[in-house]
């Protein structure tokens, strides 16, 4: 059955690129057909603007980039960046306590646009994701320090987190002033972090806020997904869509659709448009 659909939201990894980094021809031609029926398209990522403008292939059919698990919008059309939040300093101190104490590796990034840059605090939990991360960002990286200070606001943290969701929601209820989010490692696609960031931050929050700013109801809203930090976003979504490729304690609370490799963001579409696959 047909529905209207105003306002497409998207994932990036696991969700709209398939595990070799790319956009199939056939999502492809489907974000296209979306722009040709005055639907907006909205990737909504974890990863920063740096990472982003690395990655994604130029002259990309879509509207908004909602970055940083919804710490920024960039307006595509203009490049203007037109939402941004970040932590106050008494909150970036609290958290650094927080993750200080429970000897947990984490990095204090700066402000959007130019939150690729960050601080990091090595508790040497041996993991080779964190020290990955670092050496990836190398010319952006640089040790944490605490007394004197050299840092102020920051657009997040993030922690790297052991196997242990019991120490996860421990530091939700140390920092329930924040909003600590659980995601995946795009690098190595097994390693927990936990994102922190201001209370009203997530993909979720700033898609609304989105939404409100475009006048698009919710109610004609679509969303793929594949992770936990893309609950919020499928919460908010009158259509949302877990990936086949999901972890199935998200995929068995949503509709399903096919996997990353098999276009499953064009399977969505189809599910709820009534369009054809390839037409």
């Amino acid at each position: 059955m047909k529905q209207r659909v105003d306002m497409v939201i998207t994932d990036l990894d696991g969700t709209l690129f398939n595990d070799s980094k790319e956009i199939s021809k056939t999502d492809l031609d489907t974000l296209h057909w979306l722009g040709e029926q005055n639907i907006h398209r909205v990737i909504a990522t974890g990863r920063n603007l740096f990472s982003l403008k690395k990655v994604l292939p130029s002259g990309i059919p879509v509207d908004y980039l909602v970055f940083s698990t919804g710490a920024g919008v960039i307006d595509l059309k203009s490049g203007e960046l037109i939402y941004a939040e970040h932590l106050r300093e008494p909150d970036v101190k609290l958290a650094i306590e927080v993750l200080t104490a429970a000897k947990m590796s984490f990095m204090v990034h700066d402000l959007v646009p130019d939150n690729h840059a960050f601080l990091f605090f090595d508790a040497s939990c041996g993991n080779n994701d964190f020290h990955r991360r670092i050496e990836l960002y190398r010319d952006f990286a640089a040790p944490l320090q605490v007394d004197p200070p050299n840092y102020t606001h920051a657009s997040q943290l993030l922690a790297i987190v052991p196997e242990n969701l019991e120490l996860l929601e421990k530091i939700r209820d140390r920092l329930d002033s924040m909003r600590v989010v659980r995601t995946t490692s795009p690098l190595d696609g097994k390693t927990m972090w936990a994102e922190i960031f201001p209370s009203g931050v997530s993909k979720g929050h700033t898609v609304e806020w989105l939404c409100n700013r475009l006048g698009v109801d919710r109610s004609f809203t679509l969303a793929t997904g594949n992770d936990y930090n893309d609950l919020d976003l499928l919460n908010f979504a009158a259509y949302p869509f877990a990936m086949e490729n999901a972890p199935e304690p998200v995929r068995k609370l949503y509709r399903s659709c096919r996997s990353n490799n098999k276009s499953g963001f064009t399977d969505a579409v189809c599910q709820v448009t009534g369009r054809a696959p390839g037409s």
